[in-house]
């Protein structure tokens, strides 16, 4: 298990772990700058956020961050000099998976002193953090149908509705041109039942074309799912075509909305509350703030009953140990390292994915340099607490505590599988600045550092950087956003809601072939 430090020393650099031969630049630091705490100087312009040489490090020798090993130096490494892609080495290593040897059980809160927020509790016992009618498509064919109506139902037309969120749409790329059978066409079903079946839909419409291979037929009944009051479905060869099929769609949903309407929060439990975890726009800062506060505060959510939901499988990749030995026990730990194998041996073979060792631009430039040192941060968002559960994409999260759930990188991709899994809200951590929003859960970002906190201060709910600043701890820190959870679960809008996205983010994953 990494053992984080509750606050960052102060001074130009920061090291993270006493085995560790690199310090993380806390700032911009230019060449010849002393080093004080290392009794060294700085061989090298350094940008904030990126890795230093604290000691000499011989060519092929490991190079450790947090005590774990993110690559081998492909030269000799005189201290002071910058560490990045250019001579740090990308080598796969063998891992001990040391399933469920650290497992410890959660100290539950008592019940009387656990956390709560003001939720709406559905009538068949689920709880919500908004209220929406959701418009869903079958298929592409059936895409615009669904955003005219969804787009009809501007704020003024809802304005007597004040209770309903708004009316969302969820169009896609597929339900057709794909496998009629096997895992593609059935991870796209339960993906759009999972929306359907969602807490934070008061109401539903399901909109096909008529020709597709994911006709509406099948989809209800391989979901278990019926036509009700909540429930309507129209098809578009059946209704008219285009233009009818709007009327009729907006027509349905004025006389969904009354109903829907008919809702009051009241104070639940937090164990209500199941979140997906995101990052975007990684840094070198993210596995140092926002990541760890993010999974302090995810141990809080889990010792109060709550369901934190891992994702993004390419971004464990190298550091999936440090979870299977805090497994419940063996089985867990195996399906994790399943995943892992079906990635690597039949996904991405021979693709240029970060999976395969290269991240992205963006998480280069901000100091990141291959995926083990990426994996080593994103890992730390779930927390430290026990993995109780793994799921494949799009399966209902069922298991409380903190559980893992295999998907892409990809953000919408990721946060749509947990939305369909049941997630009803998305905690995104971002160190360049990413620009998210999930509708119909509420998006909280948090961002790693201050100057861009306050660069993009219109698209962050909640500033990390502090503790980088030496402003809180790290246990501040995570507690300032597990209370900032609980208001926006109670339904203080998030600066994504605000800026009205969360349109264009629902992208179910696409596994199969095109044909």
């Amino acid at each position: 298990m990494i053992e984080l430090q509750d606050r960052l020393a102060a001074g130009p650099t920061i090291r993270l772990h006493d085995g560790d031969n690199i310090v993380i630049a806390r700032v911009d630091i230019g060449i010849g700058t002393a080093l004080p705490a290392e009794g060294i100087a700085s061989r090298s312009q350094v940008a904030a956020g990126h890795k230093i040489a604290r000691t000499r490090i011989a060519k092929g020798e490991p190079i450790r961050k947090y005590g774990v090993t993110i690559g081998f130096a492909a030269a000799d490494i005189e201290p002071g000099t910058l560490i990045h892609s250019h001579n740090l080495e990308f080598r796969e290593t063998e891992r001990d998976y040391a399933f469920a040897r650290d497992y410890k059980p959660v100290v539950m809160v008592p019940d009387a002193e656990r956390a709560s927020f003001m939720g709406i509790v559905r009538d068949n016992g689920q709880v919500a953090t908004r209220n929406y009618v959701g418009i869903v498509s079958t298929v592409n064919c059936s895409a615009t149908v669904v955003h005219r109506i969804a787009a009809w139902f501007t704020p003024e037309r809802l304005a007597q509705f004040p209770n309903i969120d708004g009316v969302a749409a969820f169009a896609h790329g597929l339900g057709c041109g794909m496998e009629m059978t096997g895992e593609p066409m059935d991870l796209l079903r339960r993906t759009l039942a999972g929306y359907i079946r969602h807490a934070n839909l008061a109401a539903v419409l399901v909109i096909g074309l008529g020709c597709e291979r994911n006709q509406i037929a099948g989809l209800l009944q391989d979901q278990g799912l019926s036509v009700g009051p909540r429930l309507r479905t129209f098809v578009m060869q059946e209704t008219g075509g285009t233009r009818r099929t709007v009327e009729a769609g907006v027509a349905a949903v004025r006389e969904l909305l009354p109903a829907a309407n008919r809702v009051t929060r009241t104070r639940v439990p937090a164990s209500h509350l199941s979140i997906g975890l995101q990052c975007g726009g990684s840094d070198g800062f993210s596995g140092l703030t926002a990541n760890p506060a993010l999974g302090a505060a995810m141990d809080l959510l889990v010792q109060h009953g709550g369901t934190a939901i891992l994702s993004e499988t390419p971004e464990i990749y190298g550091v999936e140990h440090t979870l299977t030995c805090r497994a419940r026990n063996r089985e867990v730990g195996e399906k994790l390292v399943e995943r892992i194998r079906w990635w690597k041996d039949n996904y991405a073979v021979g693709r240029d994915v970060q999976i395969n060792g290269k991240v992205s631009p963006g998480n280069n430039a901000g100091g990141l340099a291959n995926i083990f040192e990426k994996s080593l941060g994103s890992s730390m968002k779930g927390g430290t607490g026990p993995l109780m559960e793994v799921y494949k994409y799009a399966e209902p999260v069922t298991q409380k505590g903190f559980v893992f759930m295999d998907t892409p990188g990809y953000d919408p991709c990721s946060a749509t599988g947990q939305i369909a899994g049941g997630a009803n809200m998305i905690m995104f951590t971002t160190g360049r600045g990413s620009m998210f929003g999930a509708k119909p859960v509420p998006s909280i970002k948090l961002a790693t550092n201050t100057p861009m906190y306050e660069r993009l201060i219109e698209d962050m709910d909640i500033n990390c950087g502090l503790v980088l600043d030496g402003v809180l701890t790290m246990r501040e820190m995570g507690r300032r956003v597990f209370d900032l959870m609980l208001e926006v679960a109670s339904g203080a809008k998030t600066r994504s809601e605000l800026l009205g996205l969360g349109d264009h983010e629902f992208v179910p994953w696409q596994i199969g072939i095109t044909g």
